[in-house]
């Protein structure tokens, strides 16, 4: 808007103002109303004390006003309005509160020339208070902050430099993000007067190592880390607090980027070794952080030992801390720095010996014997009084050091290993967790009151629990039925918090999305009639064309419970699980039916197919009894299901999936990602039109899609890239007693998580492994590709469902293990990934377990992979573990052969080290 218009609209809006307010008073609201920033200060100057604080109520009621204003013209009114206020307050306390205001954040205001003008013309000390109390304002999280202004106030009065994070940061994100022709970094610091006090403040800053490394253009000196050591080199800033701070840092720790980013400026400072050297305490302390940070610490103490700049002691506690660690590169550079100390001093052999005994509990038994080398090379001169020391840390050798270690030491390692008795066959005691059962899910909600603190509780919660969600549902709907008025009063509080906003277009339908029936209950959507009226059949509230099989009957249970609440009101909802895996126990059933046949309520058809395919198979003549004698049709079908055993499990075929392999575009980077992998899925035939009732009765459309044919193809592959859905908990409760099938139709999701470095996935494999029905061929390919996912998490979520199923007795270990040996060849999922997981599940004290699985992979493995797949000695070294303290016998083929070639490879070593063990 022009400045013409802007004037032409002021008159306008001055004529209006002018019966309640005339005068300069007038002129300057009628300006702020209509956005003419530029206008304001000379309004404002023409104001005395009393037009001000008069002017600044009708200021205070105009923000009222435009708090849902986003509009290009609101924006300009608050802009004129946040200038106005500001030179309205007469005190500096309020006018700093009044800027800092968010509402005023749309824009960056603190940099328009108007409200500099307004602000200079104050006191310069209500300038330095504005200032102080702005400075000490926490960091805006959104909206643009009044760093300029304050900045600006600093540099003009010379008043005291804040250093608050909030002017720190701001002052470090303008100086990181000029644009245009400037010169390099180091000199822009070097001319500001801000440098000497500000510099050393941004080493306290967090999620600033993006910004600290970021290079501004190829010319030395215009990256943070180099600028900064200049200056220190320079005497602009203080070198040794910057060292002091950079350390500091570091020892702090945090996100894995700053600290890089504080390694590498430290390097960029480069400390003497007398630097160093008085700072060995912290140096010290940094080998215990980040795997790159505690090399170079071990780096830095190396030197300074070779130097004899630190006590011998040093090495001592370095080794502690370094070889504690899991890291095999930090682990061999600390053992070929004891090395170096004991040939440089013999008389350090002994503490040199003791210290590299620290690694013989090492996961690698290859980091083992290296530590084993050194004692061995240093014995002689370390003398017998450190003996009796590494007897004891022997016992913590891999077995195949066991026959050497005796030797060295002069006594028999392994006695304490773990074996059971005088008989090594028996071996250690299979440690499972408890057989976990289901867990009730209670009472049904008493009150409307408690149905709204659910409720609040759901729609708050990132992931809602599937016994929260079915509580509250049946909740609504018997609530409803009781006092629909006193259930609207009493939600009325998380209907303002949470409205209902629409179903989205490219969204899946979730618990969240329960808020539907809530609005419905108020009377806020449209009818069923009326729905289909203005988007035509086929179409609902809560479906979309990315809804998926899962989403679609939520969808239609929610949307259903919606009509419900409204119209026939049942007493309450069949599908109600009785326990948290979503199943619903028979005679629970056949009692609700019992209850609608007595009050003549006919179900609803999404309510009445959900409660079948909930309902446990049960074969109890009581229960079985008690439904025949219903005699409503939904009755009769419930009685049909339970005798006939309900919904049919499918039978689970192994499929290779290899389409082919391709040129994958730049331009469409995930477009044919199934050309650059192979992959093992299961293809199942589906149920069809499924199972019929006694008079001919089937599933609604959205139940039998759940379970529609599944198996490998380009157009599945194509359309699982466009799904925009995720498994989640509520869709294990849908099927609680089919993992197989469920398994089986979600396996490309598993899948990725190993071949494509996907995550999330694996996290609800314990879910199905808690979940009902047979486990077959689907369900332990999805635990193989979980066990081989990419992300810890997922791993941990595979390893959960192992140890569930082994506890509950339905863990086919050979099974795994033989998809497992297929998968690693295919490339689908890596050894070592394996060798974490399955070393955590040894850990807890599944031994057996690990080996029954290990067994029937290492044929595959040993066959087709060749030894120089990266981790497969690690997987040797843990079924040997495991089939020793397992106590299991009996030679494996492959291993045999393995151990029998030829060289001296961590593979064949640890072949030999397993067949010996099976050898007994």
């Amino acid at each position: 808007m022009d400045r013409a218009v802007k004037v032409a609209k002021m008159a306008e809006a001055e004529a209006e103002i002018v019966e309640r307010t005339a005068g300069p008073v007038g002129e300057l609201l009628a300006a702020v109303r209509v956005g003419f920033v530029e206008a304001v200060p000379e309004l404002l100057a023409e104001l005395d004390k009393v037009q001000r604080r008069e002017c600044l109520a009708a200021l205070r009621e105009l923000r009222k006003e435009l708090r849902d204003d986003w509009s290009q013209s609101g924006t300009d009114t608050r802009g004129a309005l946040l200038i106005a206020g500001a030179g309205c307050h007469p005190g500096p306390a309020g006018a700093a509160t009044w800027l800092a205001g968010t509402d005023f954040g749309s824009r960056d205001w603190a940099r328009h020339p108007a409200l500099h003008v307004v602000v200079e013309s104050q006191p310069q000390e209500w300038q330095i208070e504005v200032a102080t109390r702005l400075a000490e304002r926490p960091v805006r999280s959104w909206g643009w902050s009044m760093h300029p202004l304050v900045e600006a106030i600093v540099r003009r009065t010379g008043c005291a430099v804040p250093v608050s994070e909030s002017f720190v940061r701001g002052w470090f994100g303008a100086l990181s993000t000029e644009y245009g022709p400037r010169p390099p970094l180091v000199e822009r610091l070097r001319a500001d007067a801000l440098t000497p006090v500000l510099l050393p403040r941004i080493l306290e800053l967090a999620d600033i190592g993006g910004t600290l490394t970021r290079r501004h253009s190829p010319r030395p000196g215009d990256v943070w880390t180099e600028a900064i050591a200049e200056l220190a080199a320079a005497g602009v800033v203080e070198r040794v607090e910057l060292l002091d701070r950079c350390l500091a840092r570091l020892l702090r720790g945090g996100k894995a980027a700053d600290q890089r980013a504080f390694l590498e400026l430290l390097r960029a400072l480069d400390p003497t070794p007398e630097e160093y050297a008085a700072r060995v305490r912290d140096v010290l302390a940094l080998l215990d952080g980040l795997s790159v940070i505690a090399g170079h610490a071990q780096e830095v103490l190396a030197g300074l030992d070779e130097a004899g700049r630190i006590e011998p002691e040093t090495l001592t506690e370095a080794s502690a801390v370094v070889l504690f660690r899991t890291e095999k590169k930090l682990v061999r550079a600390q053992l070929a720095w004891l090395e170096k100390a004991a040939r440089r001093a013999p008389d350090r052999s002994g503490p040199v010996v003791l210290a590299a005994a620290g690694a013989f509990g090492h996961p690698d038994p290859g980091v083992q014997e290296r530590a084993l080398n050194v004692v061995a090379r240093h014995l002689a001169a370390a003398g017998g009084a450190v003996l009796p020391e590494l007897r004891g840390a022997a016992e913590l050798l891999h077995p195949a050091h066991h026959a050497r270690a005796g030797e060295l030491f002069g006594a028999p390692v392994g006695s304490g290993d773990g074996v059971v008795g005088d008989d090594p066959a028996a071996g250690s005691e299979e440690i499972l967790p408890p057989v976990p059962g289901p867990r009730p899910l209670g009472a049904p909600i008493g009150s409307a009151a408690e149905l709204a603190e659910e409720l609040a509780a759901l729609l708050a919660a990132r992931e809602p629990e599937v016994a929260a969600f079915e509580r509250v549902l049946d909740g609504l709907v018997r609530q409803a039925h009781l006092d629909r008025a006193a259930l609207l009063a009493a939600l009325e509080p998380v209907r303002r918090t949470h409205p209902w906003q629409g179903a989205g277009h490219w969204a899946d339908c979730t618990p969240r999305d329960i808020s539907y029936v809530v609005a419905a209950l108020a009377g806020e959507t449209p009818s069923r009639r009326l729905w289909d009226a203005l988007t035509g059949s086929g179409r609902t509230p809560l479906r979309g064309p990315r809804t998926s099989p899962h989403g679609t009957v939520l969808a239609a249970r929610l949307e259903e419970a919606a009509w419900q609440v409204t119209a026939n009101r049942p007493p309450y909802l069949l599908a109600v699980p009785t326990d948290t895996t979503g199943a619903i126990e028979p005679a629970a059933l056949v009692e609700r039916l019992a209850g609608y046949q007595a009050a003549r309520i006919t179900p609803g058809q999404a309510d009445l197919c959900a409660a079948l395919l909930r309902v446990r198979p049960t074969a109890e003549p009581e229960v079985l009894a008690a439904a025949e004698a219903l005699t409503s049709p939904a009755g009769r079908w419930l009685a049909h299901w339970l005798r006939t055993g309900g919904l049919p499990g499918q039978p689970s075929e192994r499929v290779l999936f290899a389409p082919g392999r391709g040129v994958r575009s730049r331009r469409t980077y995930l477009d044919r990602w199934w050309e650059e992998i192979e992959r093992i899925v299961v293809a199942q035939p589906g149920t069809g039109s499924g199972p019929t009732g006694p008079a001919g009765e089937r599933l609604a459309p959205e139940f039998r899609k759940l379970l529609d044919p599944t198996g490998p193809s380009v157009s599945r592959a194509r359309a699982v890239e466009e799904w925009v859905w995720r498994p989640v908990p509520h869709w294990v409760a849908v099927l609680p007693h089919h993992r197989e099938e469920l398994a089986a139709r979600w396996l490309d999701q598993f899948a990725a998580g190993a071949d494509r470095d996907e995550r999330g996935a694996a996290r609800h494999l314990p879910l199905l492994a808690e979940s009902g029905g047979p486990a077959g061929l689907a369900l332990h390919l999805a635990l193989a590709y979980g066990l081989g996912a990419r992300h810890a998490e997922d791993r941990t979520g595979a390893l959960d469902a192992l140890l569930v199923l082994a506890a509950r007795g339905e863990l086919d270990g050979g099974l795994l293990g033989r998809e497992l040996g297929e998968l690693v060849p295919l490339g689908a999922v890596k050894p070592t990934r394996l060798v974490a997981v399955l070393g955590q599940a040894a850990e807890t004290g599944a031994h057996r377990t690990v080996w029954t699985v290990l067994r029937a992979a290492l044929p595959g493995l040993l066959g087709t992979s060749g030894p120089t797949v990266r981790g497969l000695g690690d997987l040797l070294a843990l079924a040997a573990d495991c089939a020793r303290r397992g106590g299991a016998r009996g030679a494996v083929a492959e291993v045999t052969a393995a151990a029998e070639q030829g060289g001296s490879s961590r593979v064949v070593k640890e072949a030999r080290a397993l067949r010996d063990v099976l050898a007994g």
